[in-house]
């Protein structure tokens, strides 16, 4: 079994960071997004991950990764030259995953539990394909299974208007190699994309076996600043509620806490919160779900629900709240009135006087 980690897409909803951070290497819980998908993948036992990258963004990613010894994993780089849809990954992936059985994991997708029992059910049923489904209250906006009694789709329907489920197609799955064959008999959508959802519905029209797996739990996709800093919450509560010390599948990756290598003075931390070595607060009220990155200052400011990435300076005494600021920014504030929610790329700079 190998997997492929689609790490390509433009991430146009989160500018202006995304300007400068891959989306995929935005920190949460001080871990990088991509950071918590090779750990579900390394936890499910698969050890040849290839991981698909843009021509834009790639450079940054194989700093950030390397060779995926820190994960246990090789990995391999894609570079899929043009954003053509979720099957287009798989068609340019084709030299790396042979004829392989392998596991498709969208890397902006965190699922709870991680994705081994995904391939546990996989290999019980041996089917042709096998995809990861959650209920939802809103399926129109998603691409929707329908399941026959067995649990097996006999049908799938992109942001149906009408839609006759409730389940979701969720960031992971696993295929034969059939897939291939059935990527090669679709043709690129209204989008102009080749669709995963419609090579999915031409090994159904050809006879072939696709299951489902129903998650009962958290599925987090971070596409937009919203959806990261709920992400932040779900995790930091997650692994604050074993007080950071038993392992959780999948999330292990993630600091709660407050460095020992941190500098506190005369502040209120409300847990769950992640502080970075380095840090320096003063006079300041953190937390809770709250992510500060290495070496982050902050004096006299009340700062909850957010991230702010390494190097970054917050002073005044005022309130920042449901706000993501990038790497080495500055917010000054003399003259404080109610809260900021900020959502800044690196090197940014904030003066309210």
């Amino acid at each position: 079994m190998k997997a492929i980690v689609l790490c390509a897409g433009k991430a146009t909803r989160l500018r202006p960071l995304s300007h400068s951070t891959p989306k995929h290497l935005i920190p949460l819980g001080n871990r990088e997004i991509l950071s918590y998908v090779l750990l579900q993948i390394a936890d499910a036992g698969i050890r040849e991950v290839g991981i698909i990258i843009s021509p834009d963004t790639g450079a940054r990613i194989r700093e950030a990764i390397g060779d995926g010894a820190a994960w246990g994993l090789d990995v391999q780089y894609i570079t899929q030259e043009v954003p053509g849809g979720l099957a287009h990954a798989v068609k340019v992936s084709r030299h790396f995953l042979g004829d392989s059985d392998f596991l498709m994991f969208l890397g902006d997708n965190l699922i709870e539990g991680g994705v081994a029992p995904l391939l546990k059910g996989f290999c019980e049923s041996k089917p042709d394909g096998l995809v990861l489904l959650r209920e939802v209250e809103d399926p129109r906006r998603f691409g929707v299974a329908e399941l026959d009694e067995h649990g097996h789709v006999v049908r799938l329907v992109e942001k149906p208007k009408e839609p006759k489920s409730n389940l979701a197609l969720v960031g992971a799955y696993v295929f034969t190699r059939a897939v291939h064959e059935a990527i090669d008999q679709t043709g690129p959508s209204w989008r102009g994309e080749l669709e995963i959802t419609d090579a999915i519905q031409k090994l159904l029209d050809t006879g072939k076996t696709v299951v489902s797996h129903i998650l009962k739990g958290w599925w987090l996709d971070t596409g937009t600043k919203a959806d990261i800093l709920e992400a932040n919450r779900v995790l930091l509560g997650a692994v604050g509620k074993t007080g950071g010390m038993t392992p959780v599948p999948g999330l292990a990756a993630c600091e709660v806490g407050v460095s020992c290598d941190a500098s506190v003075s005369g502040c209120r931390i409300e847990e769950p919160v992640s502080v970075a070595a380095d840090c320096v607060l003063k006079d300041c009220c953190v937390g809770p779900y709250v992510s500060l990155g290495k070496g982050v200052r902050v004096t006299g400011a009340t700062i909850t629900n957010s991230i702010v990435m390494e190097g970054a300076e917050i002073v005044g005494s005022f309130t920042v709240e449901e706000s993501i600021v990038g790497s080495r920014s500055r917010i000054s504030v003399e003259k404080p009135e109610g809260s900021l929610r900020l959502f800044l790329d690196s090197d940014s700079s904030v003066e309210l006087r």
